[in-house]
């Protein structure tokens, strides 16, 4: 099995890495940030040349290793596949997914494991889930030289507290709170903040509110910039949540193209004589 390397960069224009200070202009100008999970190196070469910021999420439990929820991921398998997202990519900031109880413990402990993930990953960015009672981590590794984006609204790492995978903020008198939590991680010094699972015009409020960089998913065209789980995008699988628009059927492809493979096996066409090597002519 084979992959193809990375694409060189010509001479002339070298492709260099987008920074936080990239995306922030971005929002200040108007220009939509486009953004996308990634875990393997060859996605994140496909996903590249496309995106704005590459996310190494916790949706891995799910998209990839089969699990109920983002819960039993940890900092180790965020880390593998933040090396692979950074060696595949070349122009996206890539940022990590900081696990279920990797940071709430305390700031000092939210550091020690941002700091590892990012020197050893070389990725640009941590994300944590959390509103207000994040504030005072936030700042604490900003002060400290981590860029952090937020996550508020529907945060699958709290699914046990809130009761499952529901829209939050549907009913207006319920606006506030999460209002508050996205200006907190602002305050904080958060250059990005998610934006998940929340009705419209309330994503649509909270970009107004702040200055960071707002990243909705399943929010409001009106935020700065918008992010999918790849494999839900691409249609990979059976059931995918209200908010993904499915920009490709690859589920049925691929298992189309499984089908036509067993067949071949099965009736010894594959691998025929274009598929074998042929015995070097004897020399003379």
């Amino acid at each position: 099995m084979s992959v193809q390397p990375p694409s060189e960069t010509t001479a002339s224009a070298p492709i260099k890495r987008l920074t936080v200070p990239n995306l922030i202009k971005r929002k200040q100008a108007g220009e939509p940030l486009v953004t996308l999970t990634a875990y393997t190196a060859p996605m994140a070469r496909l996903l590249d040349p496309h995106c704005e910021l590459l996310l190494v999420g916790d949706s891995m439990g799910m998209a990839l290793y089969g699990m109920d929820s983002t819960l039993g991921v940890t900092i180790d398998m965020i880390i593998n596949h933040g090396r692979a997202v950074v060696r595949g990519s070349k122009r996206a900031l890539v940022a990590l997914d900081m696990p279920f109880g990797s940071f709430e413990a305390s700031k000092q402990v939210a550091f020690t494991n941002a700091a590892r993930m990012l020197s050893e990953t070389g990725a640009q960015a941590v994300k944590l889930e959390g509103g207000k009672e994040m504030a005072e981590t936030v700042h604490f590794l900003v002060e400290r030289g981590i860029p952090v984006i937020g996550h508020v609204g529907l945060r699958p790492q709290s699914v046990h507290v809130i009761g499952g995978y529901a829209a939050q903020g549907r009913d207006e008198d319920a606006w506030e709170p999460i209002i508050e939590d996205a200006k907190a991680i602002e305050a904080a010094g958060a250059f990005a903040t998610v934006v998940e699972g929340v009705a419209e015009p309330l994503a649509a409020k909270i970009t107004e509110s702040v200055n960071n960089v707002v990243i909705g998913i399943g929010a409001s065209a009106a935020c700065d910039g918008q992010i999918l789980v790849t494999e839900d995008m691409l249609g990979l699988f059976d059931w995918a949540p209200r908010f993904v628009k499915h920009y490709a059927s690859l589920g049925p492809t691929i298992s189309d193209a499984v089908a036509r493979y067993a067949d071949d096996v099965r009736a010894r066409r594959f691998p025929s004589t274009d598929e074998t090597y042929k015995m070097r002519r004897p020399k003379k």
